[in-house]
């Protein structure tokens, strides 16, 4: 568990956006970033964000529902989101576990995910679900 990146202390409740600004993200972190990682899977080496893992029921969009777009592929399981006018990947549906989200810690407000040490590599090319 991180709880302070860099000068950014994690707030219990903390706000995430697109570039845009056009979706807002209200996100429950009472315990910092939660196992912060990568994944070396098609799709995320080439987005190559840090995502922090969250229950689903912590992440509410709070604005910008409209705007979100949904990708996937493969197993169709995994719900990648999205913003539809800047681009930006904001959170994802874990295919692991649909319970939980990962959240671009990019989007976190005011933190820097180049400030995070040693972010472990998740093996999404040998994703359990594919055996």
């Amino acid at each position: 568990m991180i709880t302070k990146v860099g000068a950014t202390a994690i707030q219990p409740r903390h706000r995430a956006s697109c570039h845009c600004g056009s979706v807002v993200l209200e996100v429950d972190l009472p315990d910092g970033l939660v196992d912060p990682k990568r994944c070396n899977c098609s799709l995320c080496r080439r987005k190559g964000t840090i995502i922090a893992l969250v229950p689903v029921p912590a992440l509410r969009a709070v604005e910008g529902r409209d705007v979100l777009t949904c990708y996937q592929f493969n197993t169709r399981v995994a719900k990648h989101y999205f913003c539809s006018k800047c681009g930006v990947h904001t959170h994802h549906q874990l295919r692991s576990n649909p319970r939980m989200y990962g959240v671009n810690v990019g989007c976190l407000d005011g933190v820097d995910p180049f400030q995070l040490d040693d972010v472990p590599v998740y093996d999404g090319v040998h994703h359990p679900l594919d055996r």
